[in-house]
């Protein structure tokens, strides 16, 4: 199956946009979990997986949270995986590629080992880095266009020829998307340029938007500039928001309520 047949299936089952990042800190968690369970971090995972799986259309893992916990954080992480049920998008968020035969070997790790959906890219290598990954059919490279970050802008925002460059890397997203498996990362901070981008990029290349929650994005215009005009092809993402809802044994609960309110009012936009 396609991700774009399977991001439109899971769309229709839950009706829902959302994606909700599984940015999992021990600092944040609910205090009795670190009383209660031999493995309080899974457990957390896995409550929020449970209370959340019919809400949203994908979930979005920031590798660096596991990578921070050495082997056990690996093995968390291949445990959540695992228990995401099959239909959802599953988003490896790395940001990570490199050159030619390196890239290769990335593209090996995320899509072959873990089997991710979907993986998040830095375009600022160039083609060679991107190419490797777009290799694998049916899975969707979401590569950064205008993050969500405040000092995006040092970058991003410098003029080439008569454009900044993101504009010039929404292009070269456009052009990279002969076998459908590119999309873009666009920050719900910036709608302006969310609304630019989307012109670029058509109809059929999903956005992923980071920034609707703690970072302050405007959730109206992100949806009304990020879906195309059958306000589809964007996946809206929350993490702390949802994640860290409560902070007593009715967490997960918590965590559903906002996941709840969060789809309404993204379906309300679209």
């Amino acid at each position: 199956m396609t991700f774009d047949k399977k991001l439109q299936k899971v769309v229709e089952k839950n009706n829902s946009l959302l994606c909700v990042g599984l940015d999992i800190d021990t600092a944040k968690l609910p205090s009795f979990l670190l009383k209660s369970f031999d493995d309080p971090l899974l457990e957390f995972g896995t409550s929020i997986i449970d209370a959340t799986h019919d809400l949203v259309c994908a979930y979005k893992l920031n590798l660096a949270f596991y990578e921070a916990l050495g082997e056990q954080g690996t093995k968390l992480l291949i445990s959540l995986l695992q228990h995401i049920p099959k239909h959802i998008i599953i988003i490896l968020d790395g940001k990570r590629n490199d050159i030619g035969n390196t890239a290769q070997q990335y593209a090996k790790a995320l899509y072959d080992q873990l089997h991710a959906d979907a993986v998040t890219l830095n375009p600022y290598l160039g083609s060679d880095s991107i190419l490797p990954f777009l290799h694998y059919k049916n899975t969707c490279s979401f590569i950064l266009c205008r993050t969500s970050n405040p000092s995006s802008n040092e970058f991003q925002n410098l003029q080439a020829g008569n454009k900044p460059l993101y504009e010039h890397v929404a292009a070269y997203i456009k052009k990279w998307n002969t076998q459908g498996c590119c999309g873009a990362v666009v920050g719900a901070t910036y709608p302006q340029e969310l609304k630019k981008i989307r012109s670029t990029l058509g109809e059929s290349i999903p956005i992923l938007i980071p920034g609707i929650g703690a970072q302050g994005g405007d959730l109206q215009q992100a949806v009304q500039y990020g879906t195309n005009k059958e306000g589809k092809q964007a996946l809206l993402t929350s993490s702390r928001g949802v994640l860290y809802a409560g902070t007593d044994e009715g967490f997960a609960t918590q965590a559903r309520t906002v996941a709840i309110n969060l789809r309404d009012q993204i379906n309300t936009f679209r």
